[in-house]
């Protein structure tokens, strides 16, 4: 029998929202409380620790269920990648109220929604790639190459696993698209596109724009006092 594992989101921290319905209804579909994972915090942008040692806890065969389909992903492109992840790693998904109800993936009928959420995902992934190639393009074509980075920001992390995705693509081929070494490529990534633990830093940083820019004006400023 698939073990079931439960996810609940509310979206504030103050307490002023409960997941007590999110739990008890988790438990009324067959999830063992002490296999639910929590978070409070805003789809969009706060970092959700709990999704990831959720989604790392999920072994293949087990099904993760959830309330409504809107507690998974930030946005849409975040829950179609997620979807298509549990379907590569042979994870079932179960909706139990909302738009999604009818979502079972264990189920006949519900394995033709992983179906169409895998045509979904290659589509974003074509999508990134090409905007990415046309993008490098035209920045060369301006003569704008410069070095290459040694860090990856979320969106490279995007592209490279988009493009890592795509039939007969390689890692060199990876890294010359988006002006980066291979050595660089790997110490986020794995040859498959997973992300290694820098990798995973990068994409659950809620504020890493803000980061990099704030040390880029520190810089400045100190190189004017110099």
């Amino acid at each position: 029998m698939s073990v079931l594992i439960g996810y609940a989101r509310v979206s504030k921290a103050d307490g002023s929202q409960s997941l007590d319905l999110q739990r008890d209804a988790l438990i009324a579909a067959g999830v063992d409380a002490s296999r639910i994972y929590e978070d409070r915090a805003s789809g969009r942008k706060d970092a959700r620790p709990g999704l990831q040692e959720c989604l790392r806890a999920l072994q293949p065969g087990n099904t993760l269920v959830i309330w409504k389909l809107d507690r998974l992903g930030r946005d849409l492109k975040h829950l179609i990648n997620t979807v298509d992840d549990l379907r590569e790693r042979d994870i079932g998904f179960r909706v139990l109220a909302g738009y999604g109800a009818s979502i079972d993936t264990t189920t006949h009928n519900g394995r033709l929604f992983f179906g169409v959420f895998a045509v979904l995902a290659e589509y974003e992934r074509e999508l990134i790639a090409e905007r990415t190639k046309a993008g490098l393009a035209a920045a060369r074509a301006r003569g704008r190459k410069g070095g290459r980075p040694r860090k990856m920001s979320r969106k490279t992390i995007e592209a490279a696993q988009a493009l890592l995705r795509l039939p007969n693509e390689t890692a060199q081929g990876v890294a010359d698209h988006l002006n980066i070494s291979t050595a660089t490529l790997y110490s986020y990534l794995n040859g498959d596109g997973s992300l290694k633990e820098e990798g995973a830093k990068v994409m659950e940083s809620p504020n890493q724009s803000e980061h990099l820019t704030s040390d880029r004006s520190k810089r400045v400023r100190r190189s004017r006092h110099l």
